[in-house]
């Protein structure tokens, strides 16, 4: 849900394996070279190496993502500020910063809660995610200025996950898919801060963590990967 301009309320399965091209691109990706689209319980998007045996995996090594704004984001969000309470590059790196942190960390728990190892480098049963954050839309960043004014929304924003699973060994892609989602909090319009905003997102990064992990599962039980369209359904 986008700003609107006299309101200060911000606009706010399978594997989770991607490209980092928009979902409207990714068919035309080279890096889909070999890959076979398939059709996602929980993800927007969906592609797999046939005949992949994911069943040896039982470490992952989560690569600290890339984060990209949307490229209205910045604009957007100073078009109805004044000068001091601005976005400035400084506040984007911090969010960015934070978002990395978060996704990995989260990921992280989950798997490991889930009975999966974390590497920390590339080994024999060990599969490589690497995810990247794409169209990050933040609704009301809690930039550090003086006379903050308080600014109510109803969600912290939206995220696209773009993440590629690759065999950490070899270095074969294995899978690529994509999902946008909105990171949603009470659903009543309410006080949106650096807190509130950290844990409406944090709460996204669980849910795709938590799709990931079951997708996993879910193709090891299906393994080896089948070459039809309906692969990992």
């Amino acid at each position: 849900m986008r700003a609107f301009p006299g309101q200060r309320l911000g606009f706010a399965g399978l594997l989770a394996l991607l490209v980092l091209s928009l979902p409207a691109l990714a068919a035309t990706s080279p890096e889909l070279d070999g890959l076979v689209e398939v059709k996602p319980k929980r993800m927007d998007e969906a592609y797999l190496l046939p005949g992949t045996d994911f069943r040896p995996y039982s470490a992952v090594l989560i690569d600290v993502p890339d984060v990209a704004f949307d490229k209205d984001w910045m604009r957007n969000m100073n078009e109805t500020r004044s000068l001091s309470h601005r976005v400035s590059q400084e506040d984007a790196e911090r969010i960015a910063a934070a978002t990395r942190a978060g996704l990995v960390e989260m990921f992280q728990e989950e798997f490991r809660k889930a009975g999966y190892s974390i590497a920390t480098a590339p080994g024999a049963g060990v599969l490589r995610l690497s995810p990247a954050i794409i169209r990050l839309y933040i609704n009301a960043p809690d930039i550090m200025a003086p006379g903050r004014s308080q600014t109510y929304t109803i969600d912290a924003g939206e995220a696209t996950l773009v993440l590629k699973a690759r065999d950490s060994v070899s270095g074969a892609l294995l899978g690529m898919a994509v999902d946008r989602r909105e990171a949603r909090g009470t659903g009543f319009v309410t006080w949106t801060n650096s807190v509130t905003n950290r844990s409406d997102f944090r709460r996204l990064f669980q849910q795709w963590a938590m799709i990931c992990i079951k997708a996993l599962d879910e193709l090891k039980a299906a393994s080896p990967v089948a070459a039809g369209p309906q692969a990992g359904d």
